[in-house]
C-alpha cells in the first residue's frame, strides 16, 4: 500500500480550504437571505448567486485540500474533462436544494428533499473529484467511511438550506458559515481517510494536469470570484435600505401646499 499524505503542505491546504468553505457558505447564506427579501426577477438572480457561491465554496475547498494530497511512490495527475465535471455537478446541485427551499410554499418538505439532494450532489461531487485522479495505482475505498462521509454530506446541505430560511442576522451567519464550513471539510476529510491506495511503480508518463497546472489556477479564480462577489453583496443595498431610501426621496404630503 502507497502511504497517503492529506496534508503534505502542512496545514496550509486544510486551513485555507476551511476559509473557502466558510466564504462561500457565508455568501451563499447572505443571497439567500436577501433572495427571500425579493420577488420576480430579483428574488432569482439572488438564489442563482447563492447557489454559485455555495457550490464554488464547496468545489474549490475539495481542490484546495486536495493540493494537499500526495501518495509515496507516484506522481498524480488530474483528469480535465472529469474535474470541469465535478464543478458542474456541485453548480447544478446546489442550485436545485436552493431553488427548491426558495420558491416552495411548503418549506418543510422542501428543506428535506433539497438537502437530500444537495447532500448527494456535493457527495458526488467529491467522488467525481476523485475519479479525476489518475496514479500509478489501484485506488480502493472503505465503504463505512465512504458512507459516513454521504450522510454527513447529507445533514451539512440540509443545515445549511434551514440556516437560509431561518437566519438572518449577520452574527448568526457568520456562525452558520463557520459551522458549514467545518462541515463540509469534515466530509472532504472523512472520504478521504475512506481512500487506500495501492501503488504499482511505473515509469509511464501519466495522463492529465498536475494540480499545479490546473487545479490551483481553477481554485484561484473561483476563489477571487468568491471574495469580489462578497464584495458586492456587501455593498448591495439591502431590500429595507431600498424601502427606506424610496421613502426619503418620495415629496412630504402637503409641504407643496
Amino acid at each position: 500500500m502507497g502511504h497517503l499524505d492529506h496534508a503534505a503542505l502542512g496545514w496550509l491546504t486544510p486551513a485555507l480550504s476551511y476559509v473557502m468553505a466558510c466564504t462561500g457558505a457565508a455568501l451563499g447564506l447572505r443571497c439567500t437571505v436577501r433572495a427571500l427579501a425579493a420577488t420576480g426577477r430579483s428574488r432569482r438572480n439572488w438564489l442563482v448567486t447563492a447557489a454559485s457561491a455555495i457550490g464554488t465554496g464547496i468545489w474549490t475547498m475539495h481542490f484546495v485540500a486536495m493540493l494537499g494530497f500526495s501518495v509515496a511512490g507516484t506522481d498524480i495527475r488530474y483528469d480535465v474533462p472529469l474535474t470541469l465535471l465535478s464543478l458542474l455537478v456541485a453548480m447544478v446541485v446546489v442550485c436545485a436544494g436552493v431553488f427548491a427551499v426558495g420558491h416552495s410554499r411548503d418549506r418543510g418538505r422542501a428543506l428535506l428533499i433539497g438537502g437530500l439532494t444537495t447532500g448527494l450532489g456535493v457527495a458526488s461531487m467529491h467522488y467525481l473529484g476523485m475519479a479525476a485522479v489518475r496514479l500509478h495505482g489501484d485506488v480502493t475505498y472503505d465503504p463505512v467511511l465512504v458512507g459516513l462521509s454521504v450522510l454527513i454530506a447529507v445533514v451539512a446541505a440540509t443545515a445549511a438550506l434551514w440556516a437560509a430560511l431561518n437566519i438572518k442576522s449577520p452574527v448568526a451567519v457568520t456562525i452558520a458559515s463557520l459551522i458549514m464550513g467545518a462541515a463540509v471539510s469534515s466530509m472532504h476529510y472523512t472520504g478521504m481517510f475512506a481512500v487506500s491506495v495501492r501503488v504499482t511503480p511505473s515509469g509511464e508518463a501519466l495522463p492529465g494536469a498536475t494540480a499545479m497546472q490546473f487545479v490551483f489556477p481553477l481554485a484561484v479564480g473561483l476563489g477571487s470570484y468568491l471574495f469580489l462577489t462578497s464584495a458586492f453583496v456587501a455593498l448591495s443595498p439591502t431590500a429595507g435600505e431600498r424601502e427606506a431610501s424610496a421613502s426619503a426621496q418620495r415629496p412630504v404630503e402637503g409641504v407643496a401646499r
